[in-house]
């Protein structure tokens, strides 16, 4: 970690009110996507927070390796792939005790695959995205979000993308899903209205981490040349955003985050002349 960030994470731990120190102690966070990149970042986040953490993800070895770093007390490891609705609602169903009181979902499965225009592009390709990035997300909220609203307390906390707001080349279905998200967030937001259950979407840009490497297919040299000449934000930057959004008093609810790097802009008008 960087004398960089560690400057600003204590600058600020520094500005939080006392009613928000200790704001995670005991409650439990429900995280998918969390063997790499930004899922395991605010595993860890939330944990230092004093959080425990239901780590879901495929890849058991990193699962594993997450678990022996956080200690089996405060960490539960499940392995599961959530695009498979029926195991998803059974491993729900059995959750160890200390880990079934779910307070804050966190929603970060998801994937890009491809860059193709949309003529040449593959259809399975578009059903991976959509399974993942839209079906499981709602299927997972749908079964854990009963729980919070029947103790009136929870916070649903959703990974979206630039990409939901801005177009470009190549992004056409991952940019739709992640619009899908931010919209199903709002009006997830409405139907909540007087219940104390919160939702937030955070939306990041350019993050160094696996995404652009599944994007194109364990292509390393052109997962590389994204992030090329660029620093980019890294996974840590949006775990703090995830668990400050989490943290604040219960009062606020942080509607939506959108982050880019400082080297990245919305791209505006383009144009073709003849």
């Amino acid at each position: 970690m960087s004398l960089r960030w560690n400057s600003f994470a204590q600058a600020k731990a520094k500005s939080i009110s006392p009613e928000n120190i200790g704001a995670m102690k005991n409650r439990t966070v429900f995280i998918t996507g969390a063997s790499a990149g930004i899922g395991r970042a605010a595993a860890v986040r939330f944990h230092q927070a004093g959080a425990r953490v239901v780590a879901v993800a495929r890849r058991a070895e990193r699962l594993k390796e997450l678990e022996q770093q956080l200690g089996s007390e405060r960490c539960f490891p499940l392995v599961l792939d959530i695009t498979d609705a029926a195991a998803t609602e059974s491993a729900l169903k059995e959750l160890p005790a200390a880990f079934s009181e779910i307070s804050v979902l966190v929603n970060n499965a998801g994937c890009a695959v491809g860059m193709e225009p949309i003529w040449e592009a593959d259809l399975d390709d578009w059903e991976t995205m959509l399974s993942l990035n839209i079906k499981a997300l709602l299927r997972v909220t749908r079964w854990i979000l009963p729980q919070m609203v029947a103790r009136d307390q929870g916070h649903i906390i959703n990974l979206g993308s630039v990409a939901g707001r801005y177009a470009y080349r190549g992004g056409h279905v991952y940019g739709a899903s992640k619009a899908f998200v931010e919209q199903f967030s709002h009006n997830l937001r409405c139907d909540l209205l007087g219940k104390r259950v919160r939702v937030t979407n955070i939306e990041p840009g350019l993050v160094e981490t696996e995404f652009s490497l599944r994007r194109f297919r364990g292509d390393q040299d052109q997962a590389d040349s994204v992030y090329a000449g660029i620093e980019a934000m890294t996974a840590e930057d949006i775990a703090e955003a995830i668990v400050w959004s989490a943290s604040v008093p219960e009062r606020m609810n942080i509607n939506r985050i959108e982050m880019m790097a400082t080297m990245q802009a919305s791209g505006g008008f383009a144009f073709h002349r003849e």
